[in-house]
């Protein structure tokens, strides 16, 4: 349990493309699959695939749910303690600025993201 480096990017980069890094492996799927569809889905909706509810909606139509987190602790509930709640499933995790993927009571990332702290988060369901 914990953090998993995780970067399918081709190039190696590291930046500027957390949100399909993180659905690239809540799907399974390789990264460039995930970049088009991604890409694809903001130019049917005319936004970029970075925009919340492009990748949301992407999601959505890919079998999950988005929830809402509980406002008891808005600046002390991590990453890291929502994986170790969640020690079964996939979950994308939406942080200021950032998206993560959290699979089976694992985060995995180019980065450490266990200390940040997520606003809301997708639940694949039926997987």
């Amino acid at each position: 349990m914990g953090f998993k480096k995780y970067n399918p990017n081709p190039a190696n980069k590291s930046v500027g493309d957390c949100t399909i890094r993180a659905i690239s492996k809540a799907l399974g799927q390789d990264w460039e699959k995930t970049y088009i569809d991604l890409a694809l889905q903001g130019f049917q909706l005319c936004d970029m695939p970075s925009a919340n509810y492009v990748w949301g909606a992407y999601l959505r139509k890919n079998g999950f749910r988005r929830h809402i987190l509980p406002d008891t602790c808005p600046d002390c509930y991590t990453v890291e303690d929502f994986a170790a709640e969640h020690p079964r499933g996939t979950y994308i995790l939406a942080i200021s600025g950032h998206v993560v993927c959290v699979q089976d009571g694992e985060w995995h990332d180019t980065w450490d993201s266990g200390g940040e702290v997520p606003l809301y988060y997708w639940e694949r369901e039926g997987a």
